[in-house]
């Protein structure tokens, strides 16, 4: 089969391993004993490639790119690279983010439209496996690193026997990952001793197996292989397990120099273990397990500016059964209705005051408050994201079993409300909800109070302007004509379900009009309305 390279071939690969990986999310996650036995490797490596389709997502939708169908492949591979380094969770999610890198360097590289071929396989498998040797401080074998080198050793032993299609590369390469993949326990006693094979190194299998259906196109499972049991973990009970490692796994984005960040990682490597660095170009995602969580951010703060912390307690993971009266969320909201709208479901609120984001404790008091074993946070914007975060660290320190879910919007936080299903296991329900923030994207309609100079133009006092994603893209002398083309525009992407929250000075116009409008222009699309009574905000509006 003859593949070309292409934006939209990138684009396909994400997808499928993000699907692949949201299969085996639970197997992968049942695997995870090295380096800590938290129980998240499946997660982990889902959230990092869910981040990576969300910036494919964003460069397909940007502004230089519409109307021209699809990005150039370059822009596409970087946008791959980039959303896993954003968004990369643990220590294996990090180091898929540096495979990603070299993967997507090596296909940013080609020219788009050409063929694809065995040797452009090797070429990205290699590149992808070298990057993430770099990332680690100290490389432990039987581990993701070693299954990826084995990708690449496979498909070059391939173009040594005289195969030179892209498919058959592709495929000799999968199954000698997951070959590797079988002789893990070998290498690694704490997977012998587990009678598993590696986390990570399934993980990457997963995604291995997407590329070869993509080129291929035919669905590909991977060879046979022998079955591992993992360590029994019932889910009917409380199960904890002693970690003898540092006590806390510390991870940041990084913004500071190329140069330096060899002596940082001297540094944390002194302090701790586990110590990944990945990115460039003055952009790094740094993650280490470490005593001393502060000397840690302070080392990072000597050479420039570490933000995105997270900090979690390692000493001992305990893990609860999925109950509904031990789960609670904990959402931020701006306006009366809304306030009402999800109390009424059983959130736990913290109002927001306008033009002041609420405060890490007022968030904390809500996750104690709930008293809730674990415990779902939704800030609503993302200036609140930080606040949330580092309410969630605290939070973790005293036994609470908290996760974030970055939604930027209100529309985000009732779209991830609407699909809570405490009946689910934690990170099952969690990942629920990020997909369902994620799949709706956000807008809305204010009125300028200064002077500025966006990136549209200049606007004036009394200007209306319309945002999609946090930035202008119009600006008009009226409401309810700004929201009309603003949802104009983003239904014609693709949209089958629009929310609008009406706000404060909402006007008849947006009440009686627009859904009217919106009713005899796109009539097969559902819609929802509330009445939100948010200040300085007429409109806000999702599609789904």
């Amino acid at each position: 089969m003859t593949v070309t390279v292409s934006s939209a071939l990138v684009r396909d690969w994400a997808y499928r391993a993000l699907s692949g990986l949201g299969d085996a999310r639970a197997d992968i996650d049942a695997l995870n004993v090295f380096p800590v036995p938290d129980g998240d490797t499946g997660t982990n490596l889902y959230l990092t490639m869910e981040a990576a389709c969300q910036s494919v997502d964003e460069c397909w939708a940007a502004p230089e790119t519409a109307g021209l169908g699809s990005p150039g492949l370059g822009p596409v591979a970087t946008a791959f690279a980039t959303g896993a380094l954003m968004g990369a969770r643990g220590n294996s999610g990090v180091i898929l983010s540096q495979i990603l890198r070299g993967t997507s360097e090596v296909l940013g590289s080609l020219t788009d439209g050409q063929v694809l071929d065995g040797v452009a396989i090797h070429a990205l498998l290699a590149r992808g496996a070298d990057l993430s040797y770099q990332a680690v401080a100290r490389p432990v074998e039987g581990t993701i690193l070693t299954v990826a080198r084995a990708a690449a050793d496979a498909a070059q032993a391939a173009l040594d026997r005289g195969v030179a299609d892209a498919d058959a590369v592709v495929t000799a390469a999968s199954a000698g990952a997951h070959d590797m993949l079988d002789r893990t326990p070998e290498m690694l006693e704490t997977l012998r001793l587990a009678g598993v094979v590696d986390a990570g190194g399934r993980g990457l299998t997963v995604v291995l197996d997407a590329l070869v259906e993509v080129v291929s196109g035919v669905p590909w499972a991977g060879p046979a292989t022998s079955p591992h049991l993992p360590v029994p973990r019932p889910h009917d009970a409380a199960v904890t397990r002693h970690y003898g490692g540092p006590a806390y796994e510390v991870m940041f984005l990084l913004d500071a120099a190329d140069e330096v960040v060899p002596d940082l990682m001297a540094d944390l490597d002194g302090m701790g273990d586990s110590l990944v660095v990945v990115g460039g170009d003055r952009l790094w995602n740094v993650h280490v397990h470490v005593d001393d969580a502060g000397a840690a951010i302070e080392a990072a703060i000597a050479v420039g500016r570490p933000y995105r912390l997270r900090i979690t307690h390692l000493d001992v993971v305990t893990t609860r059964a999925a109950q509904a009266d031990q789960r609670a969320l904990v959402a931020v909201t701006h306006g009366p209705g809304v306030a009402e709208l999800l109390g009424g479901v059983g959130v736990f609120l913290v109002p927001a005051r306008a033009t002041q984001r609420p405060s890490t404790a007022e968030l904390l008091e809500a996750i104690r408050h709930s008293h809730a074993a674990e415990v779902v946070v939704l800030p609503s914007d993302k200036d609140t994201r930080a606040v949330a975060e580092t309410a969630a660290e605290t939070a973790r320190a005293e036994g609470f079993r908290v996760a974030v879910i970055p939604t930027r919007s209100i529309v985000q936080t009732l779209a991830a409300v609407a699909v809570h299903d405490p009946a689910l296991a934690f990170p099952e329900d969690v990942i629920s909800m990020t997909r369902a923030a994620g799949a709706t994207r956000y807008a809305a309609i204010t009125i300028a109070s200064r002077r500025a100079l966006t990136t549209v133009g200049p606007c004036d006092i009394g200007d209306v302007l319309g945002l999609v994603g946090g930035d202008i893209v119009l600006i008009g002398s009226d409401v309810g004509a700004v929201a009309r083309d603003v949802l104009s525009g983003m239904l014609a992407i693709e949209g089958e379900l629009v929310t609008l929250v009406l706000g404060a000075d909402a006007d008849d116009d947006l009440r009686v009009a627009l859904p009217e409008w919106l009713a005899e222009r796109f009539p097969i699309v559902e819609l929802s309305v509330h009445d939100g009574g948010q200040p300085l905000w007429p409109l806000i509006l999702g599609v789904e």
